[in-house]
C-alpha cells in the first residue's frame, strides 16, 4: 500500500466512510467486534507455559499479528474451532497480515513457521508483513532456507497452492502503516537500548483502540501516541528481581526495558481503560508479586497476561 492510497483511506476513515468496490462500508464499521489474544506471553527464556511474544487482535473474525515469536501458530491452532477453541479469527488460514516490532529472535522466530504452516493448511494468498528496517532481508533469507520445501510441495503430489507461500515484506517507519475497512494501524518509535529500528503500534478499530509497546524502557513516543488507549498492552520486569540482579544485568535491562515501577508512572500519565502486562520477566516473582509492585503505584486497572488471555 503506498503513501498516496494510505493517506486517502485516512481521510476516508476520518470521516467514518470506506469505500471498496464502489460499496460503502459504514454499517459494517459500525458493527466492528474487536477482540485482544494473547498468543504468547514470553521472554526469551524458554517456560513451556509461554509462548514467544505475540498479539492477536481479531476484528470481525479477521486477524491481526503483532510479533510472532516461538510457538504462536500452535497457540493459535489451540484457540480457533479446529481443535475446540471458540475463536474463529484464529483459524492459522486467514493469518495474512502481521507486524513486527523489530527484529530480536523472541520476537521474530515464529515467522518461518507463520509463512509456511497456514500456507500448508489451506492459505492461498501472500502474506503481508511490516515491520522495520531488516525486515525484508530476514524475509529474503527465510525463503530462500526453505526454497525446496516450497518447490517440493508445489511442484510434488501436494499441489499446495501457489501462492500462500509467498510473502509480502514491507519496511516501515513512524506514521499510519496500514489501512483496511477494520482496522487503522499506526507505528510509532520506542527506545530498546541501542538498537536501531524498534517499533510500537496503536491500532484503532471502530470500537477500541490498542497499543502494544513491544520492548522498551520508559518511552514519551509511547506516552504520545497511548493517550485515549481502551487497552495498553505493555512488556514489564519484576522491580525487586531486577535489584538482586549482577550489575551487568541492570545495566543491560534499565537501558533495553520498563520495571514495574516504572510502567506504573507511565500508567499515571496514559490512563488507559485496561493497562495489560506481556513479555514479563518475572525473575522467581508469580503473577500477584507482580501486580502487588505495579497496584502500590497505579490505580487503574490492571492484568498480567497469560497464553490465552483474551481482553
Amino acid at each position: 500500500m503506498n503513501s498516496t492510497t494510505i493517506k486517502f483511506l485516512s481521510v476516508l476513515w476520518a470521516a467514518g466512510w470506506l469505500l471498496a468496490g464502489g460499496e460503502v462500508f459504514a454499517e459494517h464499521l459500525n458493527r466492528a467486534v474487536t477482540r485482544v489474544v494473547i498468543l504468547g506471553s514470553g521472554t526469551p527464556i524458554p517456560d513451556p507455559s509461554r509462548s514467544g511474544p505475540s498479539v492477536a487482535i481479531v476484528v470481525n473474525d479477521q486477524p491481526y499479528l503483532i510479533d510472532f515469536g516461538p510457538g504462536i501458530i500452535r497457540r493459535a491452532a489451540s484457540l480457533s474451532p479446529a481443535w475446540g477453541g471458540a475463536v474463529r479469527g484464529l483459524d492459522v488460514r486467514r493469518f495474512k497480515r502481521a507486524f513486527l516490532t523489530h527484529l530480536h529472535s523472541d520476537h521474530s522466530a515464529g515467522y518461518p513457521d507463520l509463512i509456511l504452516t497456514p500456507w500448508v493448511m489451506g492459505r492461498n494468498s501472500p502474506l503481508e508483513v511490516y515491520g522495520p528496517a531488516g525486515l525484508n532481508a530476514m524475509t529474503r533469507h527465510i525463503l530462500a532456507a526453505y526454497r525446496e520445501d516450497i518447490d517440493y510441495r508445489v511442484h510434488g503430489l501436494e499441489h499446495a497452492d501457489p501462492e500462500g507461500w509467498k510473502v509480502n515484506s514491507h519496511e516501515i517507519d513512524e506514521g499510519i502503516v496500514y489501512q483496511d475497512r477494520d482496522v487503522r494501524v499506526i507505528a510509532f518509535r520506542v527506545s530498546h537500548g541501542d538498537w536501531a529500528h524498534a517499533l510500537g503500534y496503536r491500532f484503532e478499530t471502530r470500537d477500541r483502540t490498542i497499543v502494544i509497546s513491544g520492548d522498551t524502557r520508559p518511552s514519551e513516543n509511547l506516552v504520545k501516541y497511548a493517550k485515549n488507549a481502551d487497552i495498553l498492552l505493555h512488556e514489564a520486569y519484576f522491580n525487586k528481581g531486577f535489584e538482586r540482579g549482577s550489575e551487568s544485568s541492570r545495566n543491560y535491562h534499565s537501558t533495553h526495558h520498563t520495571s514495574t515501577v516504572e510502567l506504573a508512572r507511565l500508567a499515571n500519565r496514559i490512563r488507559p481503560g485496561l493497562l495489560v502486562l506481556y513479555h514479563v520477566l518475572f525473575w522467581g516473582a508469580d503473577e500477584q508479586d507482580v501486580l502487588a509492585e505495579i497496584r502500590a503505584g497505579y490505580a487503574g486497572t490492571v492484568a498480567v497476561a497469560s497464553d490465552g488471555s483474551m481482553y
